[in-house]
């Protein structure tokens, strides 16, 4: 892995140039008052400058809480099998975080087959390096990140919060993420995935890891956890009926609490594996209640809209 530039010198021209826009939610006021804003939005600030503008181009959406500053961090990076997906697909996770003192970044990555997985985590890990490098600017705290990651976002970033590889070709250690959160991932130990999966299962996952098994262990996480490295706590919630993810799930909150790194397991029933996603922020959705909960928890800030 390469040490990429990170961008900074350009940082301010170009964010000139981009539409800062709020979300208001008019319901409930007269067309000659404005109600506050429930948040801020900047969107498509690269994370690279030395990648191109194109369709899957290295760039952040950012959304923020209307106020205050030293608000924790959330960076989300999106599930899609590492082929497809996009960063705008954050459903109600925006109104959610803000409204509980979060800063939400929402990330794109180079796709496959474009990028191995192994470029993908590296451009994870060069988001984290430019949010911490910026968080300031929108009221963030640097000291207060966490992942979250679905499907194949939960692998990426379970991989850069365990093999400490990613973050340190960054100038960064596991210490500037301070909690991870997956959903319904099913690529923890790879092998074991490829070895146990149905041949439409298997497919997927060799199109991207291949068919041999010294990659497998070095693409999956179970492979880093040790005592002693830094790793941060762990939430891990998979969808209770889906037989792959809850096997994988368990075995990865196992060996993290084997070596003495806090994890919670959480099993979701009624959730299939997009609505487990697709439903976070929604009233009364557990996950979510499971997820700001863990944030408390973990967080030093006292995170408040």
């Amino acid at each position: 892995m390469t040490r990429r530039p990170v961008f900074r010198s350009r940082y301010g021209k170009i964010v000139c140039s981009l539409i800062l826009f709020t979300v208001t939610g008019r319901i409930g006021f007269s067309e000659d008052q404005v109600p506050p804003p429930k948040f801020k939005t900047v969107q498509n600030l690269p994370y690279d400058a030395t990648v191109n503008l194109g369709k899957h181009f290295k760039s952040l959406d950012l959304y923020a809480p209307a106020s205050g500053k030293n608000h924790p961090i959330v960076i989300w990076v999106h599930g899609g099998g590492w082929k497809i997906g996009d960063k705008r697909g954050v459903n109600s996770k925006p109104e959610a975080f803000t409204a509980h003192g979060y800063l939400l970044v929402s990330i794109n990555y180079r796709l496959h087959p474009q990028a191995t997985y192994d470029q993908q985590a590296q451009d994870v890990a060069q988001a984290v390096h430019w949010v911490r490098e910026h968080a300031r600017d929108f009221g963030g705290n640097p000291d207060e990140i966490f992942l979250m990651g679905h499907s194949a976002g939960a692998h990426l970033v379970a991989l850069v919060s365990t093999n400490p590889a990613y973050l340190k070709t960054e100038s960064l250690s596991l210490k500037a993420i301070k909690g991870t959160i997956l959903l319904d991932g099913a690529g923890y130990d790879i092998a074991d995935r490829i070895n146990t999966a149905d041949p439409t299962g298997k497919k997927i996952y060799t199109a991207v890891f291949g068919t041999d098994e010294k990659t497998w262990k070095a693409a999956s996480p179970l492979t880093y956890v040790r005592k002693n490295q830094s790793i941060p706590p762990f939430l891990i919630l998979h969808v209770a009926r889906r037989e792959d993810s809850r096997r994988q799930s368990e075995s990865l909150a196992n060996k993290l609490k084997v070596n003495q790194i806090a994890a919670k397991l959480v099993s979701a029933p009624g959730k299939t594996h997009m609505t487990i996603n697709r439903e976070i922020g929604q009233p009364d959705d557990m996950p979510t209640q499971e997820i700001f909960a863990f944030l408390k928890s973990v967080s030093n800030s006292s995170a408040a809209p």
